[in-house]
């Protein structure tokens, strides 16, 4: 089994920046693919990110393309979003995923979710 825990959302204005993390419980996180995906009310799960274990290959949606960055350091076990030039459509939860299929974009082709963390971005 995996643990994931997210922390770093919060409030910022449109334009800001924001950095999620993700700490991952044992001892086999590279052999993770990672990934974030967002909720918003009354939206369906949306992909955002995905990461391979040795975080040499990335995988974003054109709607985060060029404003986040998702990286990895393997080291700490741990899994980071950076979100640049925030706008109001960003505002949703985000969660953390880990699982064993290549940087896929299907939220249930993951194994281990995080908790989620509310990211709200304002006009």
């Amino acid at each position: 089994q995996v643990q994931l825990v997210e922390s770093g959302g919060g409030l910022v204005q449109a334009g800001g920046s924001l950095r999620l993390s993700c700490a991952a419980s044992g001892r086999t996180f590279s052999r993770y693919n990672m990934g974030w995906f967002r909720q918003a009310p009354g939206k369906e799960r949306e992909f955002v990110a995905a990461i391979s274990g040795d975080g040499s290959s990335t995988r974003y949606p054109d709607s985060v393309k060029g404003r986040f960055t998702i990286s990895r350091d393997n080291a700490k076990n741990t899994m980071y979003l950076q979100m640049n030039s925030l706008k109001p459509e960003d505002t949703a939860v985000y969660y953390c995923a880990a699982g064993l299929i290549w940087l896929t974009r299907l939220w249930e082709e993951y194994s281990y979710w995080g908790q989620g963390t509310q990211v709200t971005v304002s006009s």
